[in-house]
């Protein structure tokens, strides 16, 4: 009889030795952390999110409603569909975001990979923000602020700025909860 080295694991006759993998994937070390890698896209895709902002909401280029009377900003009425354009957006983001990270029936991610992408979520929300006012401030007409600093194409409700990162939990949540076939399906 053979007994087991002291500072490694035994083997009993006829197994193969594995390498351990990591319970998390994020763990696993990969070609260029493609974990990394997802949470800059999430982030970064809030510059076209702000440049849809600024196109589309009342107050901005106006594209959504082509309306004149919701063209400027001195108009009260513009103030809430503008945010609520931004809303809109950040809800699609984060929800494609959610399902672009939320894993397979077989393959869930990790608490880091959540708390990660939720984190760029939260960045890609304030970079959208920013985006659209900034392109506001470069293209769009002057706005006399002396009135209400909201008159500027801006943001007054920053309650919004959490939608992104709570659709993105709440995607990777409904995933873990009814996760699909991750497969083709037997009959």
């Amino acid at each position: 009889m053979t007994q087991p080295a002291i500072d490694g694991p035994a083997h009993h006759a006829g197994e193969s030795a594995q390498p351990v993998r990591p319970a998390y994937p994020e763990q696993q070390p990969g070609p260029g952390g493609t974990l990394w890698r997802k949470a800059a896209v999430i982030a970064a895709a809030g510059v076209p999110v702000g440049l849809l902002w600024w196109l589309l909401a009342p107050s901005g280029l106006n594209l959504l409603t082509g309306d004149p009377d919701l063209a400027a900003g001195t108009n009260t009425a513009t103030w809430l569909p503008r945010d609520l354009v931004l809303a809109g957006l950040c809800l699609l983001a984060g929800c494609i975001a959610g399902s672009f990270v939320a894993g397979t029936k077989h393959h869930q991610p990790g608490p880091g990979t959540v708390i990660l992408v939720v984190l760029a979520g939260v960045a890609g929300a304030l970079i959208a923000w920013w985006t659209g006012v900034l392109s506001a401030q470069w293209w769009g007409a002057p706005a006399d602020t002396s009135a209400s600093a909201s008159v500027a194409f801006s943001l007054r409700s920053y309650a919004v700025l959490a939608i992104w990162p709570a659709a993105i939990a709440l995607a990777v949540f409904l995933n873990s909860l009814f996760p699909g076939s991750g497969g083709k399906s037997r009959r």
